[in-house]
């Protein structure tokens, strides 16, 4: 072996979601994943999180391609950004502004739709099919069918002269799938016979033991809990889960019912599904979303977006009465056929106390067996390790303590523990003829979505919109003599969600004294300059402010001189 292997997570360690792995050799890259993860709470106004990829900016005329493994927002979300950034990057260095962008054909499908909406439609999207061997620069590439939760999922298997890198994707070992088409276990057996130096897994359910159940007792579950259901019932799941809208139209059409997709995403991807020929929809059985009302209550099944409890997803805006077309109401079944994603659990649980206070009855995995997780449990990552039988390990796609047990059970299965690294966001792993070891760790970390906007999360409008949201906002606008520097006239104090002032008027008398008061102070001390006055404003206000109130609202003091 010669020549040094570098593979860099820029997302997916330590969290879930926003995967995104780089791996380079011989200067040259290929990325795999673009993905992003919803905000959490606390990012207040963001729309997408992304991961940083300041270091494919910097260098975009090194990348090859980007393989991506299958559908999911979490893994194939962030590429309009991400190829945004690089055109720019790259400009007239290269023959195409882009990489070229690798997937199974569903994959490259949802790929291409998205990037459509971003006005992206000269993107080189080769569809690649499993098994099939390429070379992508210094690269050899093949894509390995894996079962998960959509279909078309891959793992990716680059090979160098250094040695062979597998990148598992989101994977579990269903051996009867919605779609009849298991994992290529003789093909992941036969690399391992080959050899591979270096196996990254997904670790989302290393701390979940035994085997996970199969997608296909999904189905017969669904139709029980149907048959159940005297009213209206309301079906959420991830908009890309084909396999489960598969189901609940089957186990409509068994029980005579009509179904209505609700949520852009969800009909965007199933009309993807069905022209590729993953979705069998009898004749006759999809109503449009303004049709429901139409039909009688035991009649209708709805599939809608919304599963994880997301602000402006279709679930959460019929649960308060916001969506134009759909209203919940007391007799209604809303079936959660989805777990949340871990930091998504307040938002559906608001959503489902919601739905009760509406008066629906609501269904989760907890009452039924209505969700099968697309990620393998501790056996089947045994079994991935044992098939492959790397020379090291690298854990990926999970939080600190799922990546820690998922290299304690490399361990378990005899993987030198020192072959087994366990790494974060920005910290590459660096193979080369002496063996490997963890490198300088570069950026990495997020950057947020707010709106069209692409932004840095070190920004303070973050730490402002807190603020705002907890404490409201004063504002004080003063207006002082150019001569003096003292107040001409009474200042203007103006208050947004502040809470709590009972005694409004007062309050605001006591801070235009205040102003007074500082006003007057700075010009004993000769404090001339606006900006130094609206300073000194800031500081007296929200002293005072906090000593009358005992909260941290945003002070914005506002000097006009005359």
């Amino acid at each position: 072996m010669s020549g040094r292997l570098r593979v860099l997570p820029l997302g997916g360690l330590g969290e879930i979601g926003k995967n995104m792995t780089v791996v380079e050799y011989d200067g040259r890259i290929v990325v795999v994943d673009t993905g992003l993860r919803f905000p959490t709470t606390d990012m207040l106004g963001i729309d997408l999180v992304l991961p940083d990829f300041t270091y494919l900016r910097e260098r975009a005329a090194d990348i090859e391609a980007i393989v991506i493994t299958h559908g999911h927002e979490d893994h194939l979300g962030a590429l309009p950004w991400v190829l945004r950034e690089l055109g720019v990057a790259r400009g007239d260095s290269a023959q195409s502004p882009w990489p070229v962008v690798y997937g199974g054909p569903l994959t490259i499908a949802m790929a291409r739709s998205k990037l459509d909406e971003h006005n992206l439609r000269d993107v080189d999207l080769e569809d690649l099919p499993t098994g099939e061997d390429i070379d992508v620069g210094p690269f050899g590439l093949e894509l390995v069918h894996m079962t998960h939760s959509i279909p078309d999922a891959c793992a990716v298997a680059l090979r160098t002269e250094f040695g062979t890198v597998l990148l598992t994707g989101d994977y579990k070992f269903d051996q009867t799938p919605v779609d009849g088409v298991p994992a290529d276990v003789s093909r992941l057996a036969e690399l391992g016979s080959e050899g591979v130096l270096l196996l990254c897994g997904d670790s989302t359910n290393a701390d979940r033991a035994g085997f996970s159940p199969s997608e296909r007792t999904v189905g017969s579950h669904l139709q029980e809990v149907f048959a159940r259901a005297e009213g209206r019932i309301v079906v959420t799941s991830f908009a890309s889960n084909i396999h489960r809208v598969q189901q609940v139209v089957d186990a409509a059409a068994a029980l005579g019912r009509k179904v209505a997709l609700v949520g852009r995403s969800m009909r965007k991807n199933v009309n993807i599904g069905r022209s590729l020929g993953h979705i069998d929809v009898p004749e006759g059985i999809m109503i449009a979303a303004h049709e429901v009302e139409d039909w009688p209550d035991h009649r209708v099944v709805v599939v809608s977006t919304g599963s994880q409890g997301e602000p402006l997803s279709a679930l959460r805006r019929m649960a308060y009465h916001d969506h134009r077309q759909i209203t919940l109401r007391r007799g209604d079944t809303i079936v959660f056929s989805a777990t949340p994603i871990p930091g998504n659990e307040r938002a559906v649980n608001e959503t489902v106390d919601r739905l009760y206070h509406i008066g629906c009855e609501v269904i989760t995995p907890r009452e039924a067996p209505i969700h099968a997780s697309g990620h393998g449990y501790v056996e089947e990552l045994k079994l991935m390790l044992n098939l492959v039988r790397p020379r090291y390990v690298l854990p990926l796609h999970g939080d600190h303590k799922r990546l820690r047990l998922h290299a304690q059970l490399a361990d378990a299965v005899g993987i030198d523990p020192n072959a087994v690294f366990e790494s974060e966001n920005g910290l590459p792993l660096e193979l080369d003829a002496t063996g490997a070891h963890l490198g300088d760790a570069v950026r990495a970390g997020m950057i947020f979505v707010d709106g069209v906007d692409v932004g840095d999360p070190a920004d303070v409008a973050l730490r402002d919109r807190r603020m705002l949201s907890a404490d409201g906002i004063f504002i004080v606008v003063a207006t002082v003599s150019e001569q003096t520097g003292e107040s001409v006239v009474p200042p203007e104090v103006i208050f947004r969600g502040v809470p709590f002032i009972e005694q409004a008027d007062e309050v605001a008398a006591d801070i235009r004294d205040e102003v007074d008061r500082s006003l007057a102070a700075a010009a004993r001390e000769d404090v001339r300059g606006i900006d130094v006055l609206q300073q000194v404003l800031h500081d007296d206000l929200a002293t005072f402010v906090y000593d009358r109130l005992r909260r941290r609202p945003m002070v914005l003091p506002v000097v006009v001189e005359v």
